[in-house]
């Protein structure tokens, strides 16, 4: 007895597998890149506003905590030494935006004292790092690697 012969079916390359696993290392790079942040600034409580500019990168960070210490990049400085400090960070004849974390308990004289001392610094260029407020949200904006999501500049 003979059997009926079979149809030969194409062979067929099923994708299905291969898109899951894509999006599984997908979703792991992006979660990965997440954690890799870099704070350049020491932890401060930003005070809230809702309008400002993006800013792509400040390469000189003034920290003033709550009790009215000042550091530079994360090292501490005093109010006297600050303009000096800054003009050995910035290269020579080059513009640099100088970027202030103040707290906002931190008294409002402190804050216009570093803010003095930088602006007589030529090429400085003088910006406020504020905690900024998603319109209508209780939310914040977290900084991103290296950036700042939002900075209120000023001249």
């Amino acid at each position: 007895m003979r059997l009926p012969e079979e149809p030969d079916i194409p062979p067929q390359i099923n994708v299905v597998p291969m898109i899951d696993v894509v999006f599984a290392l997908l979703t792991f790079f992006i979660m990965s890149t997440l954690y890799l942040t870099k704070s350049e600034s020491l932890p401060v409580n930003l005070p809230r506003a809702e309008t400002s500019k993006a800013q792509v990168k400040a390469p000189l960070v003034i920290t003033i905590d709550k009790t009215g210490q000042i550091a530079l990049n994360k090292q501490a400085v005093t109010l006297e030494n600050l303009d000096s400090q800054i003009q050995t960070l910035m290269k020579t004849g080059k513009e640099a935006t100088v970027v202030i974390n103040a707290d906002a308990e931190v008294n409002h004289g402190r804050v216009i004292a570093v803010m003095d001392q930088v602006r007589r610094i030529n090429g400085a260029k003088l910006a406020i790092a504020p905690n900024v407020l998603k319109a209508h949200s209780q939310f914040t904006i977290p900084k991103t690697k290296g950036h700042y999501p939002r900075v209120a500049a000023f001249c």
